[in-house]
């Protein structure tokens, strides 16, 4: 199972279609991570699915989400209502409270992924504004025989091979 997560993309249209389209054959699930800042039926991001971050206005998407896929769980949020900037603490209750065995999440624009008590937590950077790092990025999480495998991209597609990370789950 591949997922495409993105994060942070401020509006970029053209940019996640670009994204999509170099892992539509391969992707089982495609995650947004909020502040989108699109409306809700924005056909970019219309296969996603997506969360509200602290700068998306509409109402439409939901603050959190829990989802199954491929028989994993997944907690989906943005991160602000958590506090993801000062630490994980309160995402990870929030994980422990929904049973997710991965989490997707951004807010801080600081791409990175890393496991806590059994817990993937994943934070695929942002497309527009990068933090601690100069490169925009997106990240593609593959899971196959218990090993859950994080690869950060570039907008070109080019991997960051230095935050590549791989778990077992």
């Amino acid at each position: 199972m591949k997922v495409l997560i993105v994060s942070d993309s401020h509006g970029l249209t053209n940019e996640l279609e670009e994204i999509v389209a170099r892992h539509h054959h391969e992707a089982n699930a495609l995650i947004h991570c909020g502040d989108s800042e699109l409306p809700f039926d924005q056909k970019e991001i219309a296969r996603f699915l997506v969360v509200r971050g602290n700068c998306d206005f509409t109402t439409q998407f939901p603050n959190e989400r829990t989802e199954e896929i491929e028989g994993v769980r997944f907690f989906i949020t943005h991160g602000h209502l958590y506090n993801v900037k000062t630490s994980l603490m309160n995402l990870y209750y929030r994980a422990k409270e929904v049973e997710a065995k991965v989490v997707c999440f951004g807010h801080s624009h600081i791409a990175g992924a890393e496991m806590i008590d059994g817990i993937l937590f994943i934070n695929p950077g942002s497309i527009l504004l990068p933090r601690a790092r100069k490169e925009k990025t997106y990240a593609l999480l593959q899971i196959e025989d218990g090993k859950a495998t994080v690869q950060f991209y570039e907008l070109d597609g080019k991997e960051v091979a230095s935050l590549t990370k791989t778990f077992t789950l």
